[in-house]
């Protein structure tokens, strides 16, 4: 059996940039302008008699793979059992970067590996942001300091990171005095701050840019498919030596249920968190590797951070660093690390989303009031930590990646990090191409841009403004996203009827994502509800009550799209729920009701808010509908239609019986109290008709002087 690992850096990293460069610019395949449909892709794994390399896996890792194979002009197939970046690639912490407490431990304990892993990340970081600049950007980070002799200790480290970065480094770091570090960020506990350290690292949009290289691989004529399983390994007897070879995989399509044989002189298993499923597939007898990790994530609004700043808090209260982070507009803290089982179908615990909320108190201003109601969505991500299978020790954690050759010639590829995606792709086809003597050339992938980049520039957005009368918003939000690929986007939006914006309808107000993003979604492989909520768009990772009454919409577009029954309708609204309520964290939002033992308000408290109650049960009945809602708004002149008003008193609505009762509502408040939940709609349009009502009340006599 033979092992590839890690291999070190040597001084001759930058003539290998500059070699890698000039190989990308001599890509000579063929690039197709029009994305074959998923069913012509299935007809070319089907029908092709063998290909180089079959990957599976459509995280970065497997995507990256495919399109390192493409382009060394090897004949390429990608199959993935569920979404591209459906897993792990989709539910990361957004960065693109090398790793500052790794230089600190590397620092720290003169480990010589660990430093080549950070320089070879800050290297990685630096190729993506040139070739994704639509859906990446440098993003600068603050560590506030909070003793003094901590200053120059950071100071040194961060410095270090720029060090190694050479050449690439983004931007140089910089020392802020308290003033100034407040002054940028506001909502910093200013007690006890003597300073901050600001330093630069890469973020970017995950699920689209994973997206991103699996399609920049079929534009080169990569063979690929969403919800393609691979039910279980090919393998033929080698004449040469009489062992039992891989030669492809027997697969299934999870949409029709069809099974096909997909052969290959190379399969490489790039399952991420799955690694060792596959590994098994191969060799009933081969050992667990993969030591899975789950990492939460929570999204509160975009006020609890600056726009263009993000957070770092190096010593939390058990030692785990949180990422305090802006992101689309919102904010992403996290993230935990605690041991899991491997599913495809992660949870976000309440425990893991108050670690990280109690975290955030630490080191934001008393003045901020950080509500657990504020949670607008969360999700947890599985780590795929490795094992070295031919280390002594087999307990001890691979801090980098491995790559395994088994002795059916199984190629694995496990372990690493987003941001080292390309050189993990490189490093397994290199070995790919030794151990089955394929014909690739060296890899062409550094400098080679992806999908939407070629045509994108930071002003493109004024063009799509110009051009079709989008919004401003949804015009910026269509190039960051798609870059070039943004114009086929706009072609596909309808007329919306109105002066402004002259097209674009939105799916949901506050966010800048419109229909034909959906229409578009289907030519992009899309084949289910969640895969537009979760990774065409991020709505599901954004706001989950935003992205579930979005849904009928979605999926009277998808239906009409692909053809669906009403029974699919149905299914496929109920499954998207479903995502929502347990993987985005709808339902640890909604318990924050449903779980309160005691209503915690005053004897006054109370009182206060049975008359409100009461404004509008005016019958005494003990609970109201949207009837007895609908008829107060009328008396103060207020339309609001009734599908909104059901959504309003739903989301109340504790064991909807389609009324909210008096129990019920004092619960909600409590709630509020506590800021348990936040932003509720209900409790703020009653407490809005109620003052509007008292203002509408006759002054007495007494109190107008008698009419004198």
């Amino acid at each position: 059996m033979q092992y590839f690992f890690k291999s070190h850096f040597s001084d001759l990293l930058v003539q290998v940039f500059i070699v890698s460069v000039e190989a990308a610019e001599q890509v000579q395949m063929t690039h197709q302008d029009e994305l074959p449909s998923r069913q012509a892709q299935l007809a070319t794994l089907k029908s092709t008699e063998e290909f180089d390399i079959l990957v599976i896996g459509g995280g970065a890792t497997g995507s990256g793979c495919a399109l390192d194979a493409v382009t060394r002009n090897l004949k390429t197939a990608l199959v993935e059992r569920n979404d591209f970046s459906s897993g792990t690639s989709s539910r990361s912490t957004k960065l693109i970067h090398g790793g500052v407490r790794y230089l600190q431990k590397a620092i720290m304990k003169f480990d010589y590996e660990q430093y080549m892993m950070v320089k070879e990340a800050l290297h990685e970081r630096s190729n993506l942001l040139d070739i994704a600049p639509h859906l990446s950007a440098p993003l600068p980070i603050m560590l506030p300091v909070y003793k003094w002799w901590q200053l120059p200790y950071y100071w040194l480290g961060i410095k270090m990171y720029d060090l190694v970065a050479g050449s690439q480094c983004l931007k140089s770091s910089y020392v802020l005095s308290k003033t100034k570090a407040l002054e940028l960020f506001p909502m910093l506990k200013k007690d006890k701050l003597v300073g901050a350290i600001v330093y630069y690292d890469g973020q970017h949009n995950d699920a689209r840019m994973n997206l991103a290289i699996a399609l920049t691989a079929a534009r080169y004529g990569a063979a690929i498919a969403n919800y393609t399983e691979v039910v279980h390994l090919l393998k033929k007897t080698d004449p040469q030596t009489g062992r039992k070879r891989v030669c492809g995989a027997r697969c299934r399509d999870q949409i029709t249920g069809q099974e096909f044989d997909v052969r290959a002189k190379c399969v490489i298993n790039a399952t991420g968190p799955f690694t060792d499923s596959v590994r098994k597939m191969d060799d009933q007898r081969n050992p667990n590797i993969c030591q899975p990790s789950a990492g939460v994530h929570i999204v509160i609004p975009g006020y609890y951070s600056p726009d263009n700043m993000g957070l770092l808090d190096p010593a939390t209260s058990d030692g785990r660093v949180i990422f305090f982070l802006p992101w689309e507009k919102m904010t992403i803290a996290g993230t935990t690390d605690t041991p899991t089982d491997v599913t495809a179908h992660p949870i976000p615990m309440e425990e893991d989303i108050n670690f990280i909320l109690t975290e955030v108190r630490n080191y934001l201003s008393p003045d901020v009031e950080v509500r657990r109601g504020d949670v607008l969505a969360a999700w947890s991500g599985i780590r795929p930590l490795v094992t070295d299978p031919s280390s002594k020790d087999t307990q001890s954690i691979c801090r980098n990646h491995i790559v395994n050759i088994s002795e059916s010639g199984l190629v694995t590829i496990a372990g690493g990090k987003w941001t080292t995606y390309r050189s993990m792709a490189e490093e397994t086809l290199d070995a790919a191409v030794k151990e089955h003597k394929l014909s690739g050339g060296p890899s062409q992938t550094v400098g080679l841009m992806l999908e939407g980049a070629k045509d994108w520039s930071p002003t493109m957005y004024i063009r799509l403004v110009q051009d079709y009368g989008l919004e401003i918003e949804v015009a910026q939000h269509l190039a960051s996203t798609y870059g070039g690929r943004a114009f086929e986007v706009a072609k596909m939006a309808q007329v919306t009827g109105k002066r402004w914006p002259i097209v674009g309808k939105r799916l949901v107000s506050e966010f800048p994502y419109i229909e034909s993003e959906v229409l578009y979604a289907v030519k992009e492989y899309a084949c289910t509800t969640i895969d537009v909520i979760a990774r065409r768009t991020r709505l599901g990772f954004l706001n989950v009550q935003a992205a579930d009454e979005a849904l009928p919409r979605i999926v009277e577009i998808m239906g009409k799209q692909l053809r669906w029954s009403e029974q699919k309708k149905r299914e496929e609204l109920a499954a998207a729920k479903q995502f929502l309520y347990h993987e985005m964290g709808y339902k640890a939002r909604s318990e924050q009701l449903t779980n309160m033992s005691e209503i915690a308000l005053t004897p006054s408290e109370v009182d206060r808010y049975k008359k409100r109650f009461h404004k509008f049960d005016k019958e005494n009945k003990g609970f109201i509908t949207t009837v007895d809602v609908q008829q107060v708004l009328e008396s103060i002149s207020i339309q609001i239609d009734e599908n909104t008003l059901h959504e309003i008193l739903n989301e109340v609505d504790l064991n909807k019986n389609g009324q909210v009762e008096l129990n019920e509502f004092l619960q909600l408040m409590s709630a509020v109290q506590k800021g348990q939940v936040s932003d509720s709609r209900l409790a703020i349009l009653m407490k809005t008709v109620e003052e509007s009502l008292e203002q509408r009340e006759p002054v007495s006599v007494d109190r107008s002087g008698g009419g004198v």
